[in-house]
């Protein structure tokens, strides 16, 4: 798996050219990648990045990746991030490491979303790995109780045996969607419940995914994608 993990990243730095803006995603194939695009960086290829979470900012800043803030850069090239799981409809789960605010926030405001992942991450149907929707604190209680309403079996995340916080201090509650058929509705409802910030699930954003396969590398594009803002900044 790390192999495969290893392969994906080091095939996404291809895809980076000089004097683009890039979202950096959050996770251990992430990680990689940046690792990649680092080395790339010391022979004097000019990026910069925008991080999605404070650990890949640390990690990118300590390697020498010049960074910025979505304020200051705007509309990104190119974001490379990662995905907990996607199926063939390039829908992803992601949020496994709690980032997944700023995430999607920098997926949404990217000209292309190419997302990394070994194999274990492809799936026929969405929802082995748990859902992370993130909540704002005062409202936990009460969402607690609707998601258990809805049959979602939902887990407060824990970290050191106390709520696990992102990085913009808000708690994420894990929930089993594995019986449900329809995600777009599901997620439709689930920010409708007040108190809900975002959920893991990224729907039409991925343009491209990268997928280690053993010592290969599979390309799966997506010619799909029907968010308008981002069909118009692509064609910009």
């Amino acid at each position: 798996m790390e192999l495969e993990k290893k392969k994906a990243a080091e095939e996404a730095v291809k895809w980076v050219k000089n004097g683009m803006v890039l979202g950096l995603g959050t996770g251990s194939t992430v990680e990689f990648m940046i690792q990649a695009l680092a080395k790339l960086v010391a022979k004097g290829l000019q990026v910069v990045g925008v991080p999605s979470s404070e650990r890949t900012k640390e990690l990118a800043g300590n390697l020498g990746i010049p960074l910025t803030t979505l304020d200051e850069a705007g509309i990104l090239d190119l974001n490379i991030d990662g995905a907990d799981e996607f199926d063939s409809n390039f829908r992803l789960i992601k949020g496994g490491g709690g980032a997944l605010l700023r995430e999607k926030i920098i997926a949404f405001n990217s000209k292309v979303n190419l997302i990394i992942a070994d194999s274990t991450k492809q799936v026929e149907k969405l929802g082995k790995f748990k859902l992370p929707i993130e909540v704002i604190p005062f409202a936990k209680k009460g969402v607690l109780m609707k998601l258990e309403h809805m049959n979602l079996h939902p887990v407060l995340r824990l970290q050191s045996g106390k709520p696990f916080t992102t990085d913009e201090n808000n708690l994420v509650i894990d929930v089993d969607i594995f019986a449900i058929e329809d995600v777009e509705a599901l997620n439709h409802t689930l920010m409708e419940i007040p108190g809900v910030v975002e959920t893991g699930l990224f729907l039409n954003l991925a343009d491209v995914i990268l997928m280690g396969k053993d010592s290969k590398v599979l390309v799966f594009e997506n010619n799909s994608v029907q968010t308008s803002f981002r069909v118009h900044t692509k064609n910009t």
